[in-house]
């Protein structure tokens, strides 16, 4: 296990080598068979089914619940919204025939040239189009609304350039999809599910992030405003973490889905959809860890505590067993998810190596003199320190131990951000400290000209415009022109 830590290639060395050693390292994903896409190992699943579980319940409590939608969407339906089939058309994976069979020259199987369907299916990049399809079916009068549904699925983009779980072909995400009688309600909506993301990643995830809106050439393709959530990574670059799109009434009119008001008067409904994906566990890893291995906050670690023994013979064992078992009973108790590995197959020395690589938050560690002394030495992953602390009322100790490890987790990233992020005046100051990996406060004249020209010089972009913070106008570091308050810049992934 130490060689394998050796192997971990340092961040300072290169950030990017880093992640990637680190995600098969600590056995949270490797590619596939299938190029572009990945399989997520259970460490790795582990980690999502944590995240998927405590979004569902912040959904739910929000009033929104859970259906499925077809993995095929026909091909005439993204033809229906403009913005919409633009935006997705180059990223799409077609299905044209339905069947296969034996070759001829019996070389395995072939498609059945026969088999062509008559209309081609996408394999579902997003699914705005087949809900708002089925939507119509649903809703008749301002009595059917709101529809607040959410969905739980894999979707395909066809990425070239992949990077496991920051960019790949398939993926696994949630996506709402809710129906209003009001352009308020939808607003409303949208901007509700943003405050939910920034909860999640904020209190869970110990992710600093920045709530704001797109610039127009940065939104969803067919809405009409992006609400998102952006994040800062150890190498200073921008992570989108979660996006909310009010998509006005564009969807309704595409597929005809009108409602009769309280007047009966006739309408088109008003939309939002959001959404967050697998490439939340990238961040979680790029926001806290660190040359040993994972970082994991307590409230997504797949088990908060371990606990090794560390022993001579069979009847030390035995005694260590017995101790621990009421260590353990008394942690689950309390909620707290813990593992007893007590393997014969591997040395203490190779598991503290293998939890810490992991980033298991906290790890216990009791030998035959702390079954004397009635102690446990502990080991912080966010610190790396050690103590040796009395087991009398060691589960409290523990409780609010992993309440202090995520707490510190999320103040450590909160102060690198701070740290990183900058005001600049000029345009020549921007293109000079963007090289250090920063996030950039500027005045921008709000024109896509401007946008497009940064982005080339720079590989810049406008991450988003803040909803909250200094709303001070000026004039725009490029072009002079006036500027309605600043935006955020940074190089993203």
């Amino acid at each position: 296990m130490a060689k394998e830590l050796k192997e971990l290639t340092p961040r300072s060395q290169d950030y990017s080598q880093w992640y990637l050693d680190l995600v098969l390292k600590a056995d949270l994903a490797e590619n596939s068979a299938v190029r572009g896409c990945m399989v997520i190992k259970p460490y790795g699943y582990a980690i999502w089914e944590k995240m998927q579980r405590q979004l569902d319940d912040m959904f739910k409590e929000t009033g929104h619940m859970n259906a499925y939608f077809p993995l095929f969407i026909p091909k005439s339906f993204l033809s229906k919204e403009a913005d919409h089939v633009e935006g997705f058309a180059k990223e799409c994976a077609v299905v044209t025939h339905y069947r296969l069979k034996n070759d001829p020259d019996g070389k395995g199987v072939i498609v059945d040239p026969d088999a062509k369907l008559e209309e081609e299916l996408i394999v579902r990049p997003t699914s705005e189009t087949i809900i708002w399809n089925t939507y119509r079916n649903w809703i008749q009068s301002y009595r059917d609304l709101p529809i607040l549904v959410n969905q739980w699925a894999n979707v395909v983009r066809w990425e070239m350039r992949t990077r496991l779980f920051l960019r790949t072909a398939e993926f696994l995400w949630q996506e709402g999809h809710t129906a209003h009688a009001t352009k308020e309600e939808a607003v409303e909506e949208a901007e509700k599910m943003l405050n939910v993301y920034a909860q999640f990643a904020e209190e869970y995830m110990a992710v600093p992030v920045i709530k704001g809106v797109k610039s127009a050439s940065e939104r969803f393709a067919g809405a009409v405003d992006t609400y998102t959530i952006e994040a800062m990574m150890q190498d200073g670059k921008a992570l989108q973490s979660g996006t909310s799109h009010f998509l006005g009434q564009n969807f309704a009119k595409a597929f005809d889905v009108k409602f009769a008001d309280k007047e009966g008067k006739m309408d088109y409904v008003w939309a939002t959809s959001w959404g967050v994906s697998t490439r939340l566990i990238g961040a979680l890893i790029m926001a806290h860890s660190d040359d040993n291995g994972l970082v994991l906050p307590p409230k997504l670690a797949p088990f908060q505590v371990v606990i090794v023994p560390i022993y001579k013979g069979e009847e030390q064992l035995a005694l260590i067993n017995q101790k621990v078992d009421g260590i353990v009973k008394s942690l689950k108790a309390l909620g707290i998810s813990v593992k007893y590995d007590n393997a014969d197959n591997k040395k203490p020395g190779w598991k503290f190596s293998e939890y810490e690589l992991k980033g298991v938050p906290v790890r216990l560690a009791m030998g035959a003199r702390d079954m004397e002394n009635n102690t446990v030495e502990i080991a912080r992953r966010d610190t790396l320190t050690k103590e040796t602390v009395s087991c009398d009322g060691l589960d409290m100790y523990i409780k609010n131990l992993l309440d202090d490890i995520q707490a510190n987790i999320y103040k450590k990233a909160f102060d690198f951000r701070a740290k990183q992020t900058i005001t600049v005046e000029t345009y020549e100051e921007f293109k000079e400290k963007i090289e250090e990996g920063v996030f950039i406060l500027a005045h921008w004249d709000g024109t896509a000209e401007t946008e497009e020209k940064v982005k080339a010089e720079t590989k810049a972009t406008i991450r988003c415009i803040p909803l909250e913070g200094d709303k001070t106008p000026g004039k725009c570091m490029v072009t002079g022109k006036p500027s309605a308050q600043r935006v955020i810049f940074a190089r993203a992934y």
